[in-house]
């Protein structure tokens, strides 16, 4: 197997469906992707008419950190305190597959080589899968960013877009990740007193209704993910099944007498078409499924840890996942932390007046509160409705194209088998 397997000359849809709005003034794609040892280069091709670039047309190579980068400039600015920041894109991960590739290559010798040939087909699938999934969730980010009216005016975009040499920027050391890490436990914390100890009740039922349903809307996708997964692997192993049943049946056919020979031989071959047409089920199942709840998952709480390894084991790889994106939950935590700052800021003025000292400040601060409160509210519903707009037309495609495919496939199992029977019945 090629250890660098090219996309670009290949193109293939993007594996997460996110339907995306925009009126084309920036468009942003994934045009070639390279795979090394240790990391992957991404060609950034971007079209654009905004005046702030100073090209119509220009591609740029970006490896993961610096879509890392881009993602944290993004999630550290306060302008943005009312909009949905995109999840980052996970870190390209192909240390399963090239152990699954080494130990098939490693493996005892009871294994026929026809055997070998076809796991090894399986195994170089499953990776160049993986590796079109890795480009597609960077594409999706970017183009999340392109086509939203206020995070694509961002100065750090058009850096990453158009700068021609790299970035030069680092992935988190384990005490930036650390500290990452307790930031997130305090804002827990905080919230929980916020809505908790405090008592503090939400005044627009909007956002009630939204928070209700968010922590809800969690827990169901999270176990969607959970049983999509399941199914998938299941048709993944039965594909797995058939190659050596195909292949001992193969082997027979050499071996047996003409009566039967040519019964093993057709079985053989119905066998491994069956593994060809449940491995597209399963890829199909994982395309159209599965990674769109692990999207809309982290799109609507990045910040919860989700069956993760245990730290003591895996620190680095913990400490990554529990730095994404908080996405959702994040906004609306947001924005009640700007309510509790607004009402902390009406005691102040109310005390201020009673003691007749710093009311001009008080005053001051209160409006300042009170703005970024309603900007935050006014923002944040406009999110959320755009979200849940977004959300719903996604669910409704790939759902409409993954039943489809289903039907397709199952009339083709169904047509192989009863041909097998027929031609099985008609030999002498």
């Amino acid at each position: 197997m090629e250890e660098n397997p090219d996309p670009g000359e290949e193109r293939q849809p993007c594996s997460v469906s996110v339907v995306l709005q925009g009126d084309g003034a920036l468009q942003v794609e994934i045009s070639d992707a390279v795979s090394e040892r240790d990391k992957v280069k991404f060609t950034v091709h971007t079209k654009s008419c905004l005046p702030h670039f100073s090209q119509t047309e220009f591609s740029v190579v970006r490896q993961h950190e610096e879509f890392i980068w881009l993602h944290d400039a993004y999630t550290d600015n306060e302008d943005y305190a009312g909009i949905i920041i995109p999840p980052a894109p996970p870190k390209p991960d192909f240390e399963a597959s090239r152990e699954k590739l080494q130990r098939l290559g490693e493996g005892d010798s009871s294994v026929t080589r026809e055997e070998f040939a076809k796991m090894k087909q399986e195994l170089e699938g499953e990776y160049l899968a993986i590796f079109k999934k890795t480009v597609a969730m960077h594409e999706v980010f970017l183009q999340r960013l392109a086509t939203h009216p206020t995070l694509r005016r961002d100065h750090n975009l058009y850096v990453f877009l158009e700068y021609g040499q790299d970035l030069s920027v680092r992935g988190k050391n384990k005490k930036e990740l650390f500290g990452g890490f307790i930031r997130n436990i305090v804002k827990s914390a905080d919230e929980a007193l916020i809505t908790g100890v405090s008592g503090l009740k939400e005044v627009d039922e909007f956002f009630e209704h939204e928070r209700t349903f968010l922590l809800e809307y969690h827990t169901r996708i999270r176990d969607a993910c959970l049983r999509a997964d399941r199914v998938m692997r299941s048709h993944k192993c039965l594909a797995e099944d058939y190659i050596p049943i195909s292949a001992a049946l193969s082997s027979l056919g050499t071996q047996e007498v003409h009566q039967l020979k040519t019964s093993f031989l057709k079985l053989a071959e119905l066998f491994e078409r069956l593994r060809k047409l449940e491995g597209r089920v399963a890829s199909d199942e994982d395309l159209k499924l599965s990674d769109m709840l692990h999207y809309y998952m982290r799109d609507a709480q990045a910040a919860k840890v989700r069956a993760v390894p245990r730290p003591a084991a895996h620190t680095q790889a913990f400490l990554t996942h529990l730095s994404l994106s908080v996405s959702l939950q994040d906004l609306l935590y947001r924005r009640l932390r700007a309510l509790v700052d607004y009402e902390n800021a009406n005691k102040a003025l109310d005390k201020a007046r009673m003691r007749n000292r710093e009311v001009r400040a008080a005053e001051t601060h209160q409006q300042l509160c009170c703005r970024r409160f309603e900007h935050l509210s006014d923002s944040a519903k406009h999110e959320l409705m755009d979200f849940k707009a977004r959300r719903g037309s996604a669910f409704r495609k790939n759902l409409i194209e993954l039943a489809e495919l289903e039907l397709k496939h199952a009339k083709a199992s169904t047509l192989l088998l009863r041909n097998t029977l027929i031609a099985l019945k008609g030999e002498p």
